[in-house]
Formats: C-alpha cells, structure tokens, sequence
C-alpha cells in the first residue's frame, strides 16, 4: 500500500485546521479572534478540559494564526490562516522548526525544561513567533514547574508558550496565574450528530440516525472518543452505520433489560430482578457498568419527574423518552432518591467485593425490597389514621393561632417581660433579646416601669439602648431601676424549665405515644421554638382545645 492511499482514521483526516472549523467552543474562538483582530496577543496561554475536545489542535491552529504568512507571504497573523502558505503546511504536520510540541508526560524533570527554555532567547528561524505547546502539562514535577516560571513571567517578544491539560487542578497556581485560562466545554450530544452527518456525507456511507444517537451520547462529550466509535462502527457494519450494530459494539444490546431491570427495582419484584440480572451478567454486562447504567437512569427519571418537559429534550433517545415518560408519574420521588443513595453507596461496596456480581446481586436485593417498604410520611399518616387523630392539630398550626391572638391587641402593650422580649425578636433587635433574656431577672414589671437585676457582662449603654427602645415602642418614657448581683430566675430558666414541661405533656398524648411505639428508639428532641405565646404550661387539652377550634374554622 502507498503512503498516498494509506487509510487515516477519521480522527485525524476530520482535525480542525482554523478556528471556523473548531466545534463547541465559541467563547474561546471570539475571545482569540478579538485578540488578534486588536494586537493584544497574551504570552502564555492554558487550555483546559477532557480528553478529545480539541486542546492540541487549538493550540496548532493558535500557532498557525500567529505565523501564516498568506498566498503572498506578505500578511500578518490572522484570525483565519491560509492553510497552503509553508508555515501553515509544516505546522499542521507538526514539523515546523519554530513550533515546539512537547509532551510533559515524557518530558517531567528539570533538566528537560532547561534544555528547552535555553532556546527562548533565539529568534524564531521561518516563522514570525516560537510557540512552544507543552500537552498535559500538569504532569511536570514540582522542579520544572519552577524553573519554567521567570520564563514563563517575561518571556521575550517573540515567544508565546500554549499549555494544555485535562488536569487544571493540578497545575500549580504560580503557573495558572501568568496564563489566560480557556475552559474547552464539552461537545453538546447535537454538535456530535451533525458533525458526523457532515462526515458520513463526506464519505459516501449511509448511517441510521438513532446509531448516531447512540455513538454521540456514548462519546461523552469528546469529540475524538466519538470519531473513534464512528469509525469502528463503520467497519463493524461494513460501511454502513447500523442501530443494532452499534448497540452491540458499545454495549447497549441490553440497554431494554437494562430499563426493564430498573423497572423491577422500583416495583419490588425481588426474584424477576435476579433472573434479569443474571441474562445480562451471562451476555456480558459488567456488575460496575450496570450499576451505572442504572445510577444514570435514576437521575433520568427523578430529573424528567421534577421537570417534565425534559423528557421530551433532544438529548434523549426514543427509547429514553418512553421509558421516563412511563415510569416517572408512577414513582415517588422518596423512592428514586431513597434508590439514589443506596446505588452510590453500592458503588464502594463493589470495588470492595470479592465477587463482584454477588456484591451486585445483594445490591439490587436490598433496593428491590427497601422499593416497597412505606416512607416515614406513609408510616406518620398510618400511625395517625389508626390512632383516630388524623386532623390532630400541628404545632405549627398552634402557634399560628396563639400568635394572631396576641398580635391583634390595640397598640404595643408590654405587660411582661416576655411581651417585650418577643418585639425585640420580631423587630431584629437579637442582641438586646439575648441580654433580657439570659442576663437580666426582672424583681418587677408593670406598665411603665420595671426593676431588674443585671449580670456583670451587661455594659454600661444598656440602659440606655433599653430606654430608647421601650420610648420608641410604647410613646412614653419607662422608670427603670437597675442593679447588680446575683441573678434570679431568668426568663431563659423560665424557658427551659417550660420546654421540659412540654415535652413531658406532649409525650402523654396519644399521637406522639402511638408515634414513639411505632419508631423504636425514637425520643423527642426538640418542640416549636414556643408552642404558645403564653407562660402557660401545655397540657393534652390545650391540644384538644386547639384541635375543637381548628374544626369550627374549617
């Protein structure tokens, strides 16, 4: 075979060679336009992002647009280089002696970047810049990174160094710092479609849409990942990119007994599972990919069922389509989130497990059965339905009650001291409630007039601050007698002392006892912040009372 009719693979052959063939990156290519449009060309840059979205080959077509002399071989850099001039040949088949490509995972130590750096200080021999691309340029040692860094700072005028990496976390800040940073995005699974539409047509071949479908989704964003598919596809169907074809070449014959496995799950159906995991496992399903599969698919489904038009988004396959659109009204969000965590947690447990189908298998067991069992809501309203106290009156909703009961008085009224700590809440005033509350005793309080006892952390513009406010709230000045020592009891006690009250009346009723039984272990931790706006302690029938009242309001 010549050289001329050697085969390149579609990769290579369909590489972009300017910035109008770039695919995806918009932002990138208007920002780089501008900045050679303008002159304002930066002396290091970095490109980000995975594997196969085009970093290297923007950084050749980077070097290109800086050196492409044109037809005439009088032009200047250009945001589209001609392609045909000998720069702009030898830079694309990565020759010219003027750019540099280096790979730093060959490349790491210190000595290597000193030999390179001793020629920065040479002019460039044809071309109008030296570029040196150093790919994957995190996996430079901590050396190198720092004799590259003066260079790096203030390069000469003719040097500009492009980097790229699929590990930015990992390239020292000091390096990031002296570069323009461009995040490449991932392909959108449209771009990928058309782009192989595009070659398909090229190439004279024929392909089915939903194989391209699934070549696009499979490829994940890359761009070469997906090219790299395409072009097995291509031989595996004899020139003719088939569905079927492609679903056995990438794993996806099953994808059916992979939603049909899904199904079971959330259904309970223990032993249809099993028998449906064992047909996928004897052709060929991974235990870790099929646990993906499924982690994937219940996203899907809690995404399509909190957002329903996406289950008609061009991101989707025909069969994910009907597939979400079928199972996501019937299942409950408690569920998918519930199968949610057990699968990630199911992920460890796999590269943990000697045999990992049987680690699988107990997996999808424990889902299947957990899919069944009630939620706490389910449980709460059982409790509450066999306890005859279904309408039982909330806290929340007492409070509420207590709360317009208070509030609807004529006027601001402080006819004791919680009375004046509750405004200073409501009013934002916190630093004034907590003093009142924790670091005062009042000896006497009426309308007016108080005597309190203050703690030693109290400062000497409290009452001042006190004054101002009660004056502003009520319209007419207070008689406040203050002194200090030993505190009695604080409205703070009063509270605690009351919380303890409550919840010891509160575990007498006959709801939270039947909730307490049905829940094991289970004790009550905290109340409302105040189930009343009284002093009152609350007993069984200040519930009932509550409970009668709501009635006649509905």
């Amino acid at each position: 075979m010549t050289e001329e009719n050697k085969y390149v693979v579609l990769a290579r052959k369909y590489r972009p060679q300017s910035f109008n063939e770039l695919l995806g990156q918009d932002a990138l290519v208007q920002t780089l336009s501008n900045a050679i449009k303008n002159n304002r060309l930066h002396h290091a840059y970095i490109l980000t992002g995975i594997r196969g979205v085009g970093k290297t080959t923007t950084a050749r077509i980077i070097a290109k647009a800086l050196n492409c002399i044109g037809k005439d071989a009088h032009e200047g850099p250009t945001i589209n280089p001609c392609g045909i001039c000998e720069n702009c040949k030898a830079i694309s088949e990565s020759r010219h002696i003027d750019v540099l490509e280096l790979d730093a995972a060959s490349r790491t130590g210190v000595d290597d970047m000193r030999e390179i750096l001793d020629g920065v200080r040479y002019k460039p021999t044809n071309g109008r810049y030296k570029i040196y691309i150093i790919d994957e340029v995190h996996m430079l040692s901590k050396s190198a990174f720092n004799a590259l860094l003066k260079t790096l700072e203030e390069p000469p005028s003719h040097v500009i160094f492009i980097f790229a990496t699929t590990e930015i976390r990992k390239v020292p800040i000091t390096v990031l710092s002296r570069c323009q940073r461009f995040d490449l995005q991932r392909l959108s699974i449209e771009t990928l479609i058309n782009h192989f539409k595009n070659i398909i047509n090229n190439e004279n071949l024929s392909a089915e849409d939903e194989a391209l479908h699934l070549i696009a989704k499979a490829a994940d964003g890359s761009c070469r990942d997906g090219l790299s598919l395409l072009d097995q596809a291509i031989s595996l169907g004899g020139g003719i990119v088939k569905n079927d074809v492609v679903k056995d070449m990438i794993g996806l014959a099953d994808k059916g007994q992979v939603f049909d496995l899904f199904e079971t799950l959330v259904s309970g159906k223990v032993t249809e599972t099993i028998e449906i995991l064992s047909t996928m496992y004897k052709n060929g399903a991974t235990p870790l990919v099929t646990l993906q599969d499924l982690i994937s698919l219940t996203h899907l489904v809690a995404k399509v069922k909190m957002v329903p038009n996406f289950a008609d988004s061009s991101s989707l396959s025909e069969a994910e389509k009907d597939f979400c659109k079928k199972l996501a009204p019937q299942t409950p969000i408690a569920i998918l989130s519930k199968i949610w965590q057990m699968m990630i947690k199911g992920v460890s447990e796999l590269s943990l497990a000697p045999v990992q189908i049987d680690a699988l298998e107990m997996i999808l067991i424990r889902i299947a059965y957990s899919a069944t069992l009630p939620t706490p809501l389910e449980v709460l309203n059982d409790v509450k339905k066999n306890s005859n106290l279904s309408n039982f009156a909330s806290p929340n909703q007492i409070l509420s009650i207590k709360k317009a009961e208070h509030n609807s008085s004529n006027g601001i009224v402080f006819s004791s001291p919680i009375d004046l700590v509750h405004y200073l809440e409501e009013t934002k005033k916190i630093l004034m409630a907590y003093s009142l509350k924790n670091d005062v005793s009042f000896n006497d309080f009426a309308d007016g007039k108080m005597k309190i006892t203050v703690s030693e952390k109290i400062n000497n513009d409290f009452l001042i601050n006190l004054q101002n406010i009660l004056t502003d709230a009520t319209g007419k000045k207070w008689d406040i007698e203050i002194q200090r020592g030993h505190l009695g009891e604080t409205i703070a006690d009063k509270e605690q002392a009351l919380d303890n009250a409550n919840k010891k009346n509160v575990s007498d009723l006959p709801l939270v006892k039947a909730i307490l039984a049905e829940f094991k272990g289970a004790k009550i931790e905290t109340l409302v912040r105040k189930m009343m706006e009284q002093q009152d302690n609350i007993t069984a029938s200040d519930f009932e009372e509550n409970y009668n009242y709501l009635e006649e309001e509905n």
